[in-house]
């Protein structure tokens, strides 16, 4: 499993999740598996957003799909403060639960 991990700060994370919800199907085509959203517990205008990938080369895929055509028109990415920061991770232990 690859997770594509975006961090960036946000205007308001309502106005941001609403844009994200509307593009579920997008997500979907790309092979987004699953999805988790963090917010820091001192800082409600950042926000971390894990997205599970069956494959790195797909993660990469997605990430560029989001700096040319979502992030690089306001219109698009309404919520968004700023410029988004993206790492593609490898789960090397899943730990305990």
């Amino acid at each position: 499993m690859t997770t594509l991990r975006i961090e960036h700060a946000i205007t308001d994370y309502e106005i941001w999740k609403k844009a994200f919800d509307g593009f579920t199907e997008a997500r979907a085509k790309a092979g987004v598996r699953s999805h988790s959203i963090r917010l820091p517990v001192d800082d409600p205008k950042y926000l971390m957003l894990d997205l599970e990938f069956d494959t790195a080369g797909v993660a990469e895929t997605f990430a560029d799909f989001l700096v040319q055509r979502v992030w690089s028109s306001p219109d698009s990415s309404p919520g968004l403060a700023g410029a988004p920061k993206t790492r593609i991770l490898d789960l090397v232990d899943g730990g305990e639960r």
